[in-house]
Parts: structure tokens; C-alpha cells; sequence
């Protein structure tokens, strides 16, 4: 039986409001409850520059470590600030009755900003300026970050005609003005308005009482919709991404919009369905707009409106690149391809004892030429928690995983393991295969997919590139000179290929996407 629920939240006035109406839900059910305050720089040092770049998902990141560690219950977030994917182990317990999910304008003079030509409207949220401009093209929209409290003093300070809020975190906060307008064409984020509760997935006591007594069954179902939409486009929470699902007597009302970021472009999709009838409209809706060329829109950030302006050798999502900084644009472009290989089929034949993968291609590739039913693989090693995902996903449970090549060899040497499969790409450039026969461990590669070029040249003027791989050096380098440029390499195998040709060349601290975006925000504060 539990006697006191923990409940983790950050210590702004809203998430403390948040938090506060959870825990009186608690309470109400019979259960006591306490209040831990997860802060992080960012919190309150608004001269930090986490605070000035707007960087919310570091606070996330701190409640689930919070969870992870056993020093909270639950943690009480804002759900259109979660990510759609959320992290191993921790899950949505639930999700309260949502509050009124539209936005609203504050404005000075309601009469001058539709009677001038050149208004000025302040927003920090791509999808609410996208919108803005799509509607109003004639005027300017400035940047605005901080909380609540700091984005209205800074309203009253500028010479600004108004800014837009979420109605809810207004109103939650008794902030709302009477000079306001709701901004009912606007359509919301995804999931804006809802107050989620998450835990472990093993707290299945706690998951019990949250459902019973916290969640709202409309708005979950709601909100999962939304969230399915955005999930499926790789966008973040700051894409201009809108989506909107209403239940009406069993009927769900759904519609999701995709801008361009200059508000020039605009995508719609549309439906209402039967609620038993309405799993995977989400999908269903993102699905349509991605063939309509949807990423492609919500891609096309203007590179010559930032300070920096870099090139990323792959595409990555909106979710990923949200933690830059907003001064650094970032052209996105895939150098490489991949091309699998036809394998015969007595490469899976017998069992095989140990079985490597340093890379999702390799795992998909392999996938390609047999189902996974097939694969009798009795351990897996593999490196990259992405790696990890897929393959538990789609072969069966992991053995060990490792964040480097290097790091797996040694665990495979300290193990003794004397014979392994590794499934690997043409021009592996792994360091395991020679750590590993260096010890004597014999080594089976299978070549499962090849990697080729797909160049572009780029003419405008950039700062740095960011690789992924040792290939995508070698492809972007036909089309282009490395001049001054900053290589920004993902792990050492890549930066030793960069540092033949780049002068000056950053690696991430540790081989994850995350890190070598902290790394360029890093570099380009100072």
C-alpha cells in the first residue's frame, strides 16, 4: 500500500500549479502526498544560455532522471512539452482533463495592429508565427522566451503590439489581461492544454491509481491522436506543427496543419470518424501530408536569416535540432545512401553464439533479406541505445550495448569471447574488428549494405558541417572544399577521416546525435 507519492515537478509558477492540482487529486483519493522541486540552471539564471535559447526539454530530461533514480513517484509535466517518444522505462500513467487549448493574443491597441500595414506581434513558437504570418503577411514577428511572468514584462517594455500565450497558462496563473483576444482559427499544438503524469513502467500500484483517479479518458484519447500526428512527422515541440482532435457524441473532429516556417506554405488534413473506428488517424493524417511533401515544408528555414548557418551531412528531426540555438540555421542534406546487400541464406542457417551490430543499417539491412523469426541469435552485442531500440524491437533482447566500438571490443575481450558474427557495411570503418582480432577473438564479418555517395555542392556561406560517418566526409568533400569550415564529427573513427582535410575539427563527448548538437551550441555561444 503506498503511504506518500512523490511528486516531482520543476519550480515555475505553472509547473508548481501543475503539480499542486495533481497532488490535490491524490489527496482527494486518499493518498499523501509531497512536493519535490526538481530545478536545473535554466529555472531561474535567465542570464543562462539555456534559458535564453528557450531550451525546455532539459527540464524534462531532468524529472525523468528524477524518476529513473527512485527520488520521485511521478513527475507532472506540460504534454505539449514531452517528447512524443519517451525515454526506456517510463511510461504515461495520465492524463488529466484538458483546460481550454487555444491561444490568445495579448495586445496594447487592438485597432492599430489591424489598421497599420507593419504591426509587430512577439512569439518564441515557430508553429504560432508561421500561422501569424500566413494570415497576416504584412506584419513582423519577433522573438519572445521566458516564462510567463518574464514574457509579459517584456510585452509591457518593448514598443511591440501584442504577443501570443496559451490561453491555459494564462488563465491557470490568474494572469489573463482583458486585453486579450482568443485566437479560436489558431489551431493549438498538440496536446496544448493537458497536464500529463508519468512514472515507471514497473510501478504498476501507481499506474493503477493514476487511472483511476487522475485520468480523463476523453483527452487522452485526444491527445494521443495529436501526438501520434507529430510523432509521425518528426516534428518537436517547437515545429510549426498544428493539431487538433475533438470527441462529439463518438465522434472524433481531427485536424493537423503543417507550415512553413515564413508562413508562405500551409498543409491541411481533415477528417471526422466514428470513435471505434478513429486508432491510428494520427498516423493516418501524417502519413497523407508526408506524401504531400509535408517534411519538406517544415524544413525550409531560410538559412541567410541566422547568425550561423551549418550543413547536416543527414536529415535529423525537428525534435533532435530543437535544442540549438535559435541563431544557428541548419541545412539539412543525406550525402550518403544506403544500399543493402542480397545475403544467402546460410548466414542464418545454425544458431549463432555471439552476434555484433554497431549500426541500425546494419540491423535493418539484415532484416531486408530474412524475418526475424529466422535469426537465432542466442547473444547480442551491439552499440547505441537507437541500435539497441531497434533491434529489441524487431529481433529480441540485447545482451550488452555499448556507446563506442572500442567500448564493446573490451567488453567482449574481458568476456573471453573467442568467435563472433559481425554484421557490418561495406567499407567498415569500425576500430572493433582489429581490437578484437588483435586478441585473438576470430571474427566473422558478413557485409550487409553498401554505402554511397550522394553529394551536393553548396555555394552560400556556412560555418561548419556536421558528420555522422567517415562516408559522408568522403561524399561531401567531391562537391565541396573544406576551406574554413569547423567539422563537427560525431565520434573519433569520423574525426580522424575529417581531420585529414579540416583544420579545425570538434567531436562529440559522447557518440550521440544530443551530444555533437551541444557541442556546436558550445562552440557558437562564445
Amino acid at each position: 500500500m503506498l503511504k506518500k507519492i512523490r511528486i516531482g515537478t520543476r519550480s515555475s509558477k505553472l509547473a508548481v500549479w501543475q503539480a499542486e492540482t495533481v497532488a490535490k487529486q491524490f489527496q482527494w483519493a486518499g493518498y499523501e502526498t509531497e512536493l519535490v522541486k526538481i530545478d536545473s540552471v535554466g529555472d531561474h539564471d535567465q542570464t543562462s544560455p539555456l534559458y535564453r535559447m528557450g531550451i525546455t526539454g532539459v527540464f524534462t530530461k531532468n524529472l525523468d532522471t528524477a524518476l529513473l533514480n527512485g527520488k520521485v513517484d511521478v513527475a507532472v509535466h506540460s504534454l505539449k512539452d514531452v517528447p512524443t517518444t519517451l525515454p526506456e522505462g517510463i511510461v504515461q500513467a495520465a492524463v488529466l482533463k484538458r483546460g481550454d487549448f487555444n491561444d490568445v493574443l495579448v495586445y496594447k491597441n487592438f485597432y492599430e495592429i489591424f489598421s497599420k500595414n507593419h504591426s509587430v506581434i512577439a512569439t518564441g513558437s515557430l508553429r504560432r508565427k508561421a500561422q501569424w504570418l500566413h494570415r497576416y503577411p504584412n506584419h513582423q514577428v519577433v522573438g519572445l522566451r521566458g516564462n510567463i511572468n518574464t514574457r509579459l514584462e517584456k510585452l509591457a517594455k518593448n514598443d511591440w503590439d501584442g504577443a501570443i500565450f496559451a490561453f491555459a497558462g494564462l488563465k491557470r496563473l490568474d494572469l489573463l489581461p482583458e486585453n486579450y483576444l482568443k485566437l479560436d482559427w489558431m489551431v493549438p499544438a498538440p496536446a496544448q492544454g493537458a497536464v500529463m503524469v508519468a512514472t515507471l513502467e514497473k510501478n504498476t500500484e501507481i499506474i493503477e491509481v493514476c487511472k483511476e483517479h487522475l485520468n480523463h479518458s476523453e483527452t487522452e484519447i485526444c491527445t494521443n491522436i495529436e501526438r501520434e500526428f507529430l510523432r509521425v512527422l518528426e516534428g518537436g515541440c517547437s515545429a510549426p506543427v498544428g493539431a487538433l482532435a475533438v470527441l462529439r457524441e463518438n465522434t472524433i473532429k481531427f485536424k493537423g496543419v503543417v507550415f512553413s516556417p515564413d508562413g508562405t506554405k500551409i498543409m491541411e488534413y481533415s477528417r471526422e470518424e466514428n470513435l471505434p473506428k478513429a486508432k491510428g488517424l494520427g498516423r493516418l493524417a501524417a502519413e497523407n501530408l508526408i506524401e504531400r511533401g509535408a517534411r519538406k515544408i517544415m524544413r525550409s528555414v531560410p538559412v541567410s536569416e541566422k547568425r550561423i548557418n551549418l550543413i547536416a551531412t543527414k536529415s535529423l528531426s525537428m525534435r533532435q535540432t530543437e535544442v540549438l540555438s535559435s541563431d544557428i540555421a541548419l541545412f539539412m542534406h543525406d550525402f550518403i545512401k544506403i544500399k543493402h546487400s542480397r545475403l544467402k541464406p546460410v548466414v542464418v542457417k545454425n544458431e549463432l553464439e555471439h552476434v555484433i551490430f554497431t549500426s541500425q543499417n546494419a540491423v535493418t539491412a539484415l532484416l531486408s533479406n530474412f524475418p526475424a523469426e529466422e535469426l537465432k541469435f542466442k547473444n547480442i552485442y551491439c552499440v547505441g541505445r537507437k541500435t539497441r531500440r531497434l533491434i529489441k524491437k524487431q529481433i529480441g533482447d540485447v545482451t550488452h550495448m555499448a556507446q563506442s566500438a572500442e567500448e564493446l571490443a573490451q567488453f567482449l575481450i574481458d568476456k573471453g569471447v573467442k568467435k563472433a558474427t559481425f554484421f557490418c557495411g561495406e567499407r567498415r570503418l569500425d576500430t572493433l574488428p582489429d581490437l578484437l582480432e588483435k586478441h585473438d577473438v576470430e571474427l566473422d564479418e558478413v557485409v550487409c549494405y553498401k554505402t554511397l555517395p550522394t553529394p551536393k555542392k553548396f555555394d552560400a556561406q556556412y560555418q561548419g558541417v556536421l558528420f555522422f560517418s567517415p562516408s559522408a566526409v568522403e561524399s561531401f568533400l567531391l562537391e565541396n572544399e573544406p576551406a574554413d569550415l569547423t567539422a563537427f564529427c560525431l565520434g573519433e573513427t569520423t574525426a580522424k577521416e575529417a581531420r585529414k582535410h579540416f583544420k579545425k575539427v570538434e567531436v562529440a563527448k559522447i557518440p550521440l546525435t544530443s551530444s555533437l548538437l551541444e557541442k556546436v551550441n558550445e562552440i557558437f555561444s562564445n
